[in-house]
């Protein structure tokens, strides 16, 4: 921006000689500047600061009631760091000391009187020029906050979508819905947040959860889609599906599908240390995996399948307190029993 772009800043004098106002703005004027603002009080300049927000201050130093040093203290108080408000003092005092403490105090510029009227233009362009560069700086880092942040946004509505189209194809064959893993995840994420565990966890929870059988994706279809009851060598075959999706899973680098492989490994784990693939029990089994087994069990067993009828929401409940500390933790079973009563419905 040239000189010329800075005719339209709002230029502050403060200064107890009507005399020194009345030379800056003759001099201000000549050079184009429209906006200008003064007070001999600097007990006035915090309410101007606040009226005008102007984009230079131009300060004498040695005032009755309050020297140019607390004013420059309060400017700086009350302006944000991030802001750039320049300040200009104008003082008779010439000794090194005044200066020193006018620049400690946040000064940004010191001329001594009487001035070079072409140096305090000099000056104030200067200024104003630092601030206008400043404030395009700020723009500019606020439009990129903007668009780093809608790029975020993106990619985790992409990473969310990710997830539920992997949970979709692993349940496809099956299911021909795709519901199952959103509504386990969901049932997941409602228990998980009634067990009081952290706001992250529980949507991590929530996203990962749909992946726990994704491992069906290895299993052939003479044995997935069979109806009845499995074969042993069959059900052996069905059991792997657990290693399967911990495999597909293990590795990454993002938590979330850290503990989608946790859970896709150990969600037929058993409180009592009869389930699969490695025989865990109680506390043992990861508390994620504790709780997709149950909302998994419950989906499963009050949706039909191609091996089996849809059983009714209370014979399903009724089963879950049966197998409350065999199949699954005393504690998941009485909180979700608890959301069963209170929200049946959305259940």
């Amino acid at each position: 921006m040239n000189d010329t772009g800075f005719k339209h800043a709002k230029i502050l004098i403060v200064d107890d000689q009507q005399f020194n106002i009345n030379l800056l703005e003759i001099i201000l004027k000549r050079e184009g500047f429209k906006y200008l603002f003064s007070t001999m009080n600097p007990l006035e300049t915090q309410a101007l600061l606040v009226e005008l927000d102007p984009d230079i201050v131009l300060l004498d130093l040695h005032m009755p009631v309050m020297d140019g040093i607390k004013v420059l203290e309060m400017i700086r108080e009350q302006t944000d760091e991030d802001s750039y408000l320049p300040v200009l003092v104008l003082t008779a005092d010439i000794t090194a000391d005044a200066k020193k403490r006018t620049l400690e105090a946040g000064a940004n510029d010191f001329l001594t009187k009487p001035f070079d009227l072409t140096e305090v233009i000099l000056r104030i362009n200067n200024l104003l020029k630092t601030r206008y560069l400043h404030l395009q700086l700020q723009h500019h880092n606020s439009n990129l906050e903007g668009r780093v942040r809608e790029r975020m946004d993106e990619l985790r509505q992409a990473k969310t979508e990710i997830l539920q189209l992997l949970g979709r194809a692993s349940e496809y064959r099956d299911d021909m819905t795709g519901q199952h893993t959103h509504r386990v995840g969901q049932l997941a994420g409602l228990i998980a947040a009634r067990l009081g565990l952290p706001e992250e966890q529980v949507q991590m929870i929530e996203m990962a959860a749909p992946l726990h059988d994704i491992g069906k994706i290895g299993i052939p279809d003479e044995v997935l889609l069979k109806p009845g009851r499995f074969e042993p060598h069959e059900f052996e075959r069905m059991k792997a599906h657990t290693a399967i999706g911990a495999s597909i899973l293990e590795g990454s680098y993002f938590t979330i599908l850290k503990i989608a492989g946790l859970i896709a490994c150990s969600h037929h784990e058993k409180w009592d240390g009869t389930g699969y693939p490695h025989g865990l029990s109680g506390e043992d089994i990861p508390v994620e995996a504790r709780i997709v087994a149950l909302a998994d069990f419950y989906d499963a067993l009050t949706h039909e399948r191609p091996y089996k009828k849809a059983w009714t929401h209370q014979e399903a409940i009724d089963e879950v307190l049966r197998q409350r500390g065999f199949h699954f933790d005393p504690l998941i079973v009485d909180v979700f029993i608890h959301l069963f009563q209170e929200h049946e419905a959305v259940i």
